[in-house]
């Protein structure tokens, strides 16, 4: 990977590096390599895709309405309420950084 490759993911990742860290990170190249050469090695063919590493299974809950519905109740209190919206004001600024 390309130093530019590094800063971009990066920022992707929403990580903040500073050049000297991005040269530590080209040593990454190293390791895609040696998984590479690991991957033609090997047959993985018959191998299935994980989604996880550890068989586990999701425990689940029966999906009965446990509590009654008490939306007229809340909004009449809510201080700006409007189309079964609650109002509230902007709490993180709009991202023009991005744009």
């Amino acid at each position: 990977m390309t130093p530019d490759e590094i800063k971009k993911l990066a920022r992707l990742a929403r990580l903040k590096i500073t050049d000297e860290e991005i040269e530590k990170y080209t040593d990454i190249n190293a390791i895609l390599q040696l998984v590479k050469e690991i991957m033609q090695e090997k047959d993985t063919s018959t191998v299935e895709p994980l989604c996880h590493p550890l068989e586990l299974e999701q425990r689940l809950r029966p999906d009965i309405v446990t509590e009654s519905n008490q939306r007229d109740y809340l909004q009449e209190r809510a201080s700006l309420a409007n189309y079964s919206l609650y109002l509230v004001p902007q709490v993180i600024p709009p991202n023009t950084k991005n744009k």
